[in-house]
């Protein structure tokens, strides 16, 4: 049995974490390799070097190495500590050396950032390696690109290529673990076919967890995180809300997707392909059951497992009488919308008006572009700014007679307008809008009304 073993950056972010993560690695008997995050707060870091040249100076990398060496003092002896810091100060004057490139040459800038947000990552495993092998365990520091974690796509938004990364670890990686050393690889990012990184988005290192699971035909992946696992609804908003003990990967990828914050909403594609199971766990709370994420689809007699909420979301109205018998029309605007890298979070059409959920940062830019198109079937284009999208979710929910309705129902009781409704694209997931002002009052509807009667998860 291989497991992979996932540490994000609150996992790996101060000596009282490392410890946590020292006493459950050194408690697991599997064959495994771990994949790990920056340190919380560096890759944000690291992203404002990229925007102020100034900010590149003696004071910001002596931080920088001050961080990662106080984390790990208490868990190594001196000598290993000192040989920790003489490999870290290495890679930080490398980081340097990338920054100073970046600020002198703008024509190069755009591979260059990839490989700059990505230094976090390079650092902190190079810090977890030291400190499991001060406590006697054989690990090895591995970058994406001495892995093989290959990648394609653009920069900033990278995708896996799960078949070249197969066979890349079968070759760098599976030989390690099968003679019983652990591997530490850096999550967050791929190589490209040149060996230039390729991030995979914030919150990424989740995905390369099950990336690498995928790679090494692992048994399980587990997600440590600082959250005991996917919850009925944010705790926040509904402090009852409970961990949920299994769930279908349809359900956990719609939740993560659509505004939990546990997980990567990307992460369940690979595992999905190999029927890996995906473990949510919290570092800070290791005998807790966490979440367990597989194929589920038992028939559990209950309308809904968990309600989330999108907010900061805008409506883009498109408005055509061509909309409907011009299908090429369609293609064009959603190509607008997308070029730029624009998450989309739901989309509707009728006779005349392509309506577009959408982060509303990015919603005025894609109205200016899409007024601009020389395309004389476009009447107007309007946004409605304030709306949330509230994600109700259960196993086979398209199918449950009268679901719609009594969802609907639990939202007309919290006197909200529903703006928007998106529902058949998944079978497990039913999406609408509403004013953000009164989000939060639909969530505890839904919730108390589906949800919070339960025993179990």
């Amino acid at each position: 049995m291989i497991k992979v073993m996932k540490f994000g950056g609150t996992s790996v972010g101060n000596e009282k974490a490392l410890g946590n993560l020292v006493s459950i690695v050194k408690n697991e008997p599997s064959q495994k390799a771990l994949v790990v995050s920056a340190m919380s707060g560096v890759t944000n870091t690291l992203i404002a070097l990229m925007k102020d040249p100034g900010a590149s100076n003696d004071a910001f990398y002596d931080e920088l190495l001050k961080r990662h060496v106080l984390a790990a003092r208490t868990l190594t002896d001196q000598s290993q500590l000192d040989d920790l810091e003489m490999k870290l100060r290495l890679r930080i004057f490398n980081l340097r050396q990338t920054v100073e490139r970046y600020h002198a040459d703008s024509a190069g800038r755009e591979m260059l950032q990839d490989a700059i947000a990505s230094w976090g990552e390079r650092l902190s495993s190079l810090m977890v390696a030291s400190v499991l092998k001060a406590q006697g365990l054989d690990t090895v520091a591995m970058t994406s690109e001495e892995a093989g974690i290959a990648a394609v796509g653009l920069p900033g938004n990278g995708t896996a290529d799960l078949e070249r990364s197969e066979k890349n670890f079968h070759s760098n990686v599976l030989p390690m673990i099968l003679a019983g050393r652990t591997p530490v690889l850096t999550g967050y990012y791929g190589a490209d076919s040149s060996g230039r990184p390729l991030t995979f988005g914030r919150g990424g290192s989740d995905y390369s967890g099950s990336v690498v699971g995928y790679a090494l035909g692992a048994n399980v992946v587990e997600i440590w995180t600082d959250v005991d696992g996917f919850m009925t609804a944010d705790p926040r908003i509904v402090p009852s809300a409970r961990t949920i003990r299994e769930m279908d990967y349809g359900e956990a990828a719609e939740l993560a997707y659509f505004g939990a914050r546990v997980l990567h909403p990307r992460t369940i594609e690979p595992a999905r392909k190999r029927k890996i199971v995906v473990m949510v766990k919290n570092t800070f709370h290791p005998d807790g059951e966490g979440t367990k994420i597989h194929e589920l689809r038992a028939s559990r007699n209950e309308l809904l497992r968990s309600v989330a909420v999108k907010s900061d979301l805008s409506i883009l109205k498109v408005y055509s009488s061509e909309i409907v018998y011009n299908p090429s029309l369609v293609a064009k605007l959603l190509e607008s919308v997308s070029e730029d890298g624009v998450s989309t979070y739901a989309i509707s059409t009728s006779l005349s008006t392509l309506a577009i959920a959408l982060p509303s940062g990015a919603a005025k830019r894609v109205c200016d572009k899409i007024s601009k198109l020389e395309m004389g079937q476009i009447e107007k284009v309007r946004i409605k700014d304030n709306v949330s999208l509230i994600c109700t979710v259960g196993d086979d929910l398209i199918n449950h007679m009268g679901a719609a309705a009594m969802i609907f129902d639990a939202a007309m009781e919290a006197k909200a307008n529903i703006e928007m409704i998106s529902e058949g694209a998944s079978d497990v997931a039913l999406n609408f809008a509403v004013p953000s002002e009164q989000a939060n009052d639909v969530v505890i509807r839904i919730h108390e009304r589906f949800i919070a009667g339960r025993t179990g998860g």
